[in-house]
């Protein structure tokens, strides 16, 4: 017989960790280059870019401006990407085994 009681504190253990999980996410930084390291930009799990740094040998001409701008844009992509997998790792990892595999039960929502 389904324990519907059970399966309701369980949502209840649930929510309180994603809650959890979500909160810590603005501590997880990823930190994503271009141009080989010439340009680097971090973000955090909450895909809030924190950084950009850019090289200074990038500024030896202003004809370098499109460069840098490109490479500005790579790195931060690549950061947002990186920080993104960070994040779902983090939260499958704070609320692994607290809900049953229910068949067409969606928990994409919260990045699962």
């Amino acid at each position: 017989m389904f324990d519907l009681m059970g399966m309701m504190g369980k949502m209840k253990d649930f929510q309180a960790k994603m809650q959890e999980a979500q909160e810590e996410l603005a501590a997880l930084t990823a930190t994503g280059e271009a141009g080989g390291g010439l340009v680097r930009a971090t973000a955090n799990g909450k895909q809030q870019v924190l950084t950009i740094e850019v090289d200074e040998s990038l500024f030896a001409s202003p004809d370098d401006r499109a460069m840098v701008t490109d490479l500005t844009v790579a790195a931060v992509n690549a950061a947002l990407k990186a920080a993104a997998e960070k994040g779902r790792d983090h939260i499958k990892a704070k609320t692994s085994g607290l809900l049953p595999n229910i068949p067409g039960m969606d928990l994409g929502q919260f990045g699962l």
